[in-house]
């Protein structure tokens, strides 16, 4: 059965814990993706070309601006034992407006039988530095709403934050409804971030919409983040230089 690309016309909500308060929210616009089908959905929405959306499968999947797309994440899945050819894949991702992106987190998705078995968060930041988090049960079992997964922190992704500490994940994926929490934990210190919105299928009237809401989206997203790093940096958060980023792809 063919995947009808949808749209989340989202909320991410980022709150800081520990001696220095701080919190923002703001309005997002995420896809659903099946990332091997051919090109579908409405005519405005465009895979691996120019459009007024569109996805880039070079933006995903492996290094920044040199990503492999599904092909990555398959091979990441089979290397760490989830091989079965049943397995089905999506993307949740802010698609380029007009050409323009970038994604401080996606979110690839590996469903068996309709269940959602394994996901891999796909973290990028300003500093041009990429590493992903593979989330899964023992065994592979079915993630619902009640799961925790945790995972050691690897990449420095705010100067505000030490990479020390570990990662709390949850995926609530329902049917009219995606919310995705992420706890970061480093003793009294560390973030919330959230993702919510409803399900909707992608049409050339959502995506209008969403230009008419962040025509500048990267350009946006990249100065909310340098507008939330001041104010932390004048209620005298302790600011730190970018660590050597690590190694490996993939925790």
């Amino acid at each position: 059965m063919t995947f009808t690309p949808e749209h989340i016309a989202g909320e991410t909500v980022h709150a800081r814990r520990g001696a220095i308060s701080h919190a923002f929210r703001c309005g997002v616009n995420f896809v659903l993706i099946d990332p091997e089908a051919e090109a579908s959905g409405p005519r405005l929405f465009s895979r691996n070309r120019f459009n007024l959306a569109s996805v880039h499968d070079r933006d995903h999947g492996g290094p920044l601006k040199n990503g492999r797309g599904a092909e990555w994440v398959r091979d990441v899945l089979s290397a760490h034992g989830l091989t079965d050819p049943d397995l089905k894949l999506r993307l949740l991702t802010q698609p380029r407006l007009l050409g323009s992106g970038f994604n401080p987190v996606s979110f690839w998705m590996a469903e068996k039988a309709e269940q959602l078995v394994a996901v891999i968060a796909e973290v990028s930041t300003p500093f041009g530095d990429r590493h992903s988090y593979l989330c899964h049960l023992p065994d592979y079992a079915p993630i619902t709403a009640e799961s925790r997964i945790s995972k050691p922190k690897s990449l420095h992704v705010s100067p505000f934050q030490e990479v020390k500490g570990s990662y709390e994940f949850r995926f609530n994926i329902r049917p009219d409804k995606i919310a995705i929490r992420i706890l970061h934990r480093n003793g009294d210190e560390g973030v919330v971030a959230t993702l919510t919105g409803p399900r909707a299928r992608l049409t050339n009237t959502s995506i209008i919409k969403a230009a008419l809401r962040g025509p500048l989206s990267a350009f946006r997203t990249l100065m909310l983040i340098h507008w939330q790093a001041l104010r932390l940096k004048l209620k005298g958060a302790r600011y730190r230089t970018r660590p050597t980023p690590p190694k490996t792809e993939v925790t």
